[in-house]
């Protein structure tokens, strides 16, 4: 048994492999369960107990010594620079085509990169969401026309169990949980009750955001705004704020930037007015920071929200909200030049 074992030593010292398949072909000779190494364990039992000590560890040195040197062959191997090692033979010939991502990825990714220079940070909340934090909590009256069969989707008829119509829902559960200050971005799908058209669809996407702190003002909502539509848009892009109403903000406003097509000259995009609404805002209403337990008295805050479908048609030009969701891969190759 000894001199079976110096034997074998002495060739696995000596062993070479030139290619992978020569390597394989050495691992099954002496480490496979049929391999010498494998025999020799299985004709251990036929030592005489006074030499099994001896001989059990030599078997264990050679064992690991072999193991050793088929690692390092194929290290070897790896490293050797041969082209023909690395050509995978099982692939097909056909060329791969490279997958892009999604467009509204890109300008959700786009967005959220603008309010991270800012401090923003992403926050996400569930859609199947209860009515206190996507309606009560926000200021909704009982009787607001949001809360209508003909705008949410309520889960097995439950009044009290929403699809979320908007992510505002995620910034109550944030001002439910944190003290000021807050500074959050919220992306998401949302979902409504609409007959489906090129110009809306039953779920679509929101990006909204929240900042709460001390002495904030309409002011800084304002420059936020500027600078997101410069950055999006380009450093040529102007802003107007008009006068508007939601339930969680007061004063409340929509925001339209210059017409990108015809320069704020006026064309058909724009309805000849040379403004385009893209998102809408305001300052949180004090009733608002009350209910999600936030002394209105010494915070104040702004929100703001867009539809990311909106932003994305106005960079690419989509006619139909439905190219979005019907996965044309025709359509999709478009955005192939910005899918990093």
């Amino acid at each position: 048994m000894k001199n079976k074992i110096a034997s074998i030593l002495q060739e696995i010292e000596n062993l070479k492999a030139k290619n992978s398949e020569e390597l394989e072909n050495l691992r099954i000779k002496y480490l496979s369960k049929k391999g010498e190494i494998s025999n020799l364990f299985n004709d251990f039992k036929n030592v005489p107990n006074e030499q099994k000590r001896e001989i059990g560890q030599l078997l264990n040195e050679l064992k690991n010594k072999a193991q050793d040197k088929f690692n390092e062959l194929k290290e070897q191997l790896g490293n050797s620079g041969n082209v023909r090692e690395k050509l995978d033979l099982t692939r097909t010939a056909d060329s791969v085509s490279l997958g892009t991502r999604h467009p509204l990825s890109l300008v959700k990714n786009e967005i959220i990169d603008i309010f991270a220079r800012l401090g923003f940070v992403i926050a996400e909340g569930p859609e199947v969401e209860d009515d206190w934090h996507v309606f009560s909590a926000l200021n909704f009256a009982p009787n607001h026309p949001a809360r209508d069969m003909q705008d949410t989707f309520f889960v097995e008829q439950n009044p009290d169990i929403v699809l979320r119509s908007h992510t505002s829902s995620v910034q109550t559960r944030v001002m439910e949980k944190n003290q000021p200050p807050i500074r959050i971005i919220c992306p998401g799908r949302v979902y409504r009750n609409e007959a489906i058209s090129y110009r809306a669809h039953c779920f679509f996407h929101q990006v909204e955001a929240l900042y709460i702190d001390k002495n904030v003002s309409f002011a800084d909502l304002r420059q936020v705004l500027l600078y997101f539509a410069k950055e999006m848009f380009g450093e040529d892009t102007e802003i107007r704020l008009r006068p508007s109403y939601f339930p969680f903000t007061e004063p409340s406003a929509e925001m339209d930037i210059s017409c990108k097509i015809c320069g704020g000259k006026g064309c058909p995009f724009c309805k000849g007015t040379g403004w385009v609404e893209i998102l809408g805002c305001g300052m949180v209403d004090p009733n608002v920071l009350d209910n999600c337990g936030i002394d209105s008295k010494v915070y104040s805050g702004y929100a703001l929200g867009m539809g990311i479908e909106r932003i994305t048609n106005l960079k690419y030009r989509v006619k139909d909200l439905r190219m979005f969701s019907e996965n044309d891969v025709r359509f999709l190759e478009e955005f192939e030049a910005g899918a990093i």
